[in-house]
């Protein structure tokens, strides 16, 4: 090897040296490396102490000549500008700082890219400043609109309030924007939320945002029957859309529209996507009221399966109860004690019985025994007693048959009697009181 050669090498070795030397992973140091760092070390440092006018001089040097540093320059440019602007008395220069501040995310996702998450904190920041500066609600609308489309789910949910909100301010000082389309965000919002409390977010804190967004809604647009039948009916239909189907069916229940047919349209369609007491219930409910006794009876039933609560299980095989009655007083009494067995003090259950007990005069007597015939009073009586109806007691026992009936059928008081026909029950004779 040459001399030449041996020069050429040891150049090349000592300028590997010093690339190593100034290189750091994730920074671009630029041309002047050593007053890069003097500039970032000094601003830095005054960050730290909360100087932020101090910081502005060698923070700007540092946006002018490095753009492309270290993302932390714009990251603690937010910092700065938002903290000169928190204290500034002066009007104009507390604008033009929140502009500087909001600039500091755009030229973060301009040179480092990240666009959903730095959208995500501008849009808080773009919120605090301009929530209460009419001009700016557009601005402010679309900021939040390409943050909640970049983001969905991981959008911040301390933003989704203020999302609702923001949309609540640009529709009301005139923004274009339709009634259905606050609906259909409000919609994608409320999904966000759901999302979120699936994947173990703060279940209370997301209910509460709920709560509120739901205020924002209503505050927006007037989401009365007439609103959700006219302007939002149309697109479920149309679409089949189960979220949309299942945020229907809440405001139908909340604004009391649940006689409408598009209440019961939503409800069979959300049940299919997600199985709920409560929904199967009211499906049975209204099916029974419809005469649909087949549909009402197949609801209930789902309805029994979809809680582990006995009390919902009683109460609801005492509404399967009621629907059967006119058909089969035999398969209501069946229903009824099925009710009475997941819940033994539900009394309306007794009560129940008693009346289906009560109505079977007619169908019952055989005119053979004026005191068998009567015993249907009886055993009416006994599930009266049990259901703690007084009122219904005292009718029970004025139908009882007369003393003299039982005497003339050679019969006593207290003695065992069997009613027949459907009821098929033990009861024990009384007379009926006297006049």
């Amino acid at each position: 090897m040459n001399s030449i050669t041996k020069h050429l090498l040891s150049l090349v070795f000592v300028v590997s040296v010093a690339v190593i030397a100034t290189a750091q992973p994730g920074w671009n140091w630029g041309d002047s490396v050593d007053k890069a760092k003097e500039k970032n070390a000094l601003y830095a440092d005054f960050v730290k102490a909360e100087n932020w006018k101090a910081a502005i001089g060698p923070h700007s040097w540092l946006l002018k000549n490095t753009p492309d540093l270290n993302a932390s320059i714009y990251i603690n440019g937010a910092k700065i500008y938002e903290g000169l602007a928190d204290n500034t008395p002066d009007k104009q220069q507390t604008l033009e700082y929140q502009a500087k501040a909001l600039e500091m995310y755009d030229l973060r996702i301009k040179y480092f890219d990240n666009e959903a998450e730095v959208m995500n904190r501008k849009a808080n920041t773009a919120y605090k400043y301009y929530k209460d500066d009419q001009p700016k609600y557009p601005e402010l609308y679309k900021i939040f609109n390409r943050a909640f489309e970049l983001n969905g789910a991981d959008f911040f949910s301390s933003n989704l309030v203020s999302y609702m909100d923001v949309i609540r301010r640009y529709k009301l000082t005139g923004g274009e924007i339709s009634d259905e389309e606050v609906f259909e965000k409000y919609t994608q919002i409320t999904d966000v939320i759901a999302e979120q409390k699936a994947s173990g977010g703060n279940a209370d804190r997301l209910d509460k945002i709920s709560e509120y967004v739901d205020k924002l809604l209503t505050a927006t647009v007037d989401v009365d029957c007439d609103f959700i039948v006219e302007k939002l009916g149309p697109k479920f239909r149309e679409t089949k859309d189960p979220k949309l189907a299942r945020k229907i069916f809440a405001l139908m229940i909340q604004q009391k529209c649940t006689d409408n047919p598009l209440a019961m349209e939503t409800a069979e369609l959300v049940i299919v996507e997600a199985p709920d007491y409560g929904i199967a219930k009211f499906i049975a409910q209204k099916a029974a009221a419809d005469g649909d006794k087949a549909k009402a009876q197949k609801y209930f039933e789902q309805a029994v399966e979809l809680t582990d609560d006995n009390s919902k299980k009683s109460e609801v095989y005492l509404s399967l109860a009621r629907t059967q009655s006119a058909a089969s007083k035999s398969q209501a009494r069946a229903s009824a004690r099925r009710a009475l067995a997941f819940d033994p003090s539900n009394k309306e259950a007794y009560v129940f019985i008693g009346d289906l007990y009560m109505n079977s005069f007619e169908e019952c007597k055989a005119g053979e025994s004026r005191v068998t015939d009567r015993g249907v009073f009886l055993a009416a009586y006994e599930m009266y007693q049990k259901g703690g109806d007084s009122e219904r007691m005292a009718s029970a026992k004025a139908q009882f048959p007369s003393i003299e009936e039982i005497f003339n059928e050679n019969m006593e008081e207290g003695q065992s009697l069997t009613v027949g026909c459907w009821i098929n029950e033990t009861v024990k004779l009384e007379r009926r009181p006297a006049n």
